[in-house]
């Protein structure tokens, strides 16, 4: 098995900085609502890993370890295939359930660099009508670009929910998935994004949730959904 202190130290370096983001990233989860016990997980791709001979890492939470537990130091240290390399405290604990489903995502979407997945109520309860979420608001057209889409039923345990993951996103514009009967996937160049996007995903959800109850919500227009898109994705915030 290959072991954390055998690769090079500007590699060490870099999965102990994803360790902190990781474990960092996980009580934006909690804080926002999107997660009950220990459901849910972020994980992030190691930057530098996967050239000159070092094999592409990523980080992820362990499985079933309580929120207020969490630390950089258990964050779980996996190769592409899922197989974890952690020293240390992260020995003895076994990563997320979810992680072929990550591996599975990073392996075949080089750009991406994050993954993040929920149970969050409102967009979970569109998971289990198998309903995408209709593209209502500006808002929906500057992150997403268009409907939230679903993906198929996959069982939790190999790489099949990461395979529907890849299916449904790879000619999508969305950085969200509501995989069927079973919850948001997001992803994202870095952790930080998807993140986001799963914060965004289930307001959203919510927000189209509470409209319906009064009238039906009609979908805006294709042109004006790409022409918000462009907007927000090339001049929204600061720009270096």
């Amino acid at each position: 098995m290959l072991r954390l202190n055998a690769l090079p130290p500007e590699i060490q370096d870099s999965v102990a900085e994803t360790q902190r983001r990781v474990a960092s990233l996980h009580k934006e989860l909690t804080r926002n609502r999107l997660v009950v016990w220990t459901a849910g997980n972020v994980s992030e791709r190691v930057p530098g890993s996967g050239n000159a001979g070092v094999p592409g890492l990523f980080v992820i939470k362990p499985s079933g370890v309580s929120y207020d537990a969490l630390s950089p130091e258990v964050m779980v240290v996996c190769e592409l295939d899922g197989n974890k390399i952690n020293d240390g405290t992260a020995d003895r604990l076994q990563p997320s359930s979810d992680t072929a489903a990550h591996a599975y995502v990073y392996r075949h979407m080089g750009e991406i660099g994050g993954v993040v997945h929920t149970h969050s109520t409102y967009a979970t309860a569109w998971a289990a009508r198998q309903e995408p979420i209709p593209c209502a608001l500006t808002m929906m057209a500057d992150e997403f670009g268009g409907d939230i889409p679903v993906g198929p039923f996959a069982l939790i345990g190999d790489d099949s929910i990461g395979r529907g993951i890849v299916e449904t996103l790879r000619h999508s514009r969305s950085p969200a998935v509501l995989m069927a009967q079973h919850g948001p996937f997001t992803i994202g160049p870095d952790a930080e994004a998807a993140v986001k996007a799963a914060v965004m995903c289930e307001d959203v959800a919510r927000t189209i949730h509470i409209a319906r109850q009064h009238d039906d919500v009609r979908r805006i227009d294709q042109e004006l959904i790409d022409a918000l898109y462009r907007r927000y994705q090339r001049a929204y915030g600061q720009r270096n």
